[in-house]
């Protein structure tokens, strides 16, 4: 198979790809909607089709958090970064104590709720942050170099 080297032909070819992804992930969520209503929310949770879903959709997140890092005005990534993790850590303390209050497995669900959310948080505002770095760093390189 020859390589594209018109680029009409290759938006056009990204554009077929984008409208299979969408018509194939209506057809996951079609098979895992029925798998609901049939099997129940377990029954649901444990098709494989559920973890390929899920594997897909932080795929495709991460994906466009690089292409919105590129959109977006030029911004301090520190600053950012600091009040990104004040966010974070406010919510998963919160969480935490509410799980703590609301719970009924007591202080050791605050805390591993609070730690989950707060693991599970860091790690996209951290990429974002090197992303917005190395969005910089390219940019003064490039003014260096005209």
């Amino acid at each position: 198979m020859e390589r594209i080297k018109d680029e009409r032909l290759q938006l056009r070819n990204l554009k077929n790809i984008r409208i299979v992804y969408i018509i194939q992930t209506f057809g996951i969520l079609a098979i895992l909607a029925y798998d609901l209503v049939t099997k129940g929310m377990d029954g649901m949770t444990g098709n494989p089709l559920w973890a390929v879903f899920m594997i897909s959709a932080v795929v495709n997140a991460y994906l466009m958090m690089n292409i919105s890092v590129d959109h977006e005005k030029q911004k301090s990534p520190e600053k950012s970064l600091y009040i990104s993790l004040a966010v974070v850590s406010i919510l998963a303390i919160l969480s935490g104590v509410l799980m703590t209050l609301i719970g009924t497995n007591g202080i050791g669900s605050g805390f591993l709720i609070g730690g989950i959310i707060l693991v599970c948080s860091l790690v996209p505002v951290i990429y974002i942050y090197l992303l917005r770095k190395r969005k910089i760093e390219d940019e003064d390189e490039e003014e260096l170099s005209s």
